[in-house]
């Protein structure tokens, strides 16, 4: 059973950026087994196959909102 869904965000256990989830599957001519992930540097999108067992949930990120009244 798979540990993650198509859309979570997850990171890397060692750390790195926010990642999404894209698709569960068999990749490339070498036959890995994985889940392929995408994300943004800039405005290049990335996308690799990592091993399930390297990902972690992402902690949500905090957006601060600041509200002055004056």
């Amino acid at each position: 059973m798979a540990k993650f869904t198509k859309g979570d965000v997850v990171q890397l256990k060692s750390g790195g950026p926010r990642i999404t989830v894209d698709e569960y599957g068999t990749f490339g001519m070498t036959r890995t087994e994985g889940v392929k992930c995408v994300w943004f540097d800039g405005s290049r999108r990335l996308e690799e196959v990592f091993d399930e067992a390297l990902l972690t949930p992402a902690e949500p990120s905090v957006r601060v909102t600041r509200i002055e009244r004056g």
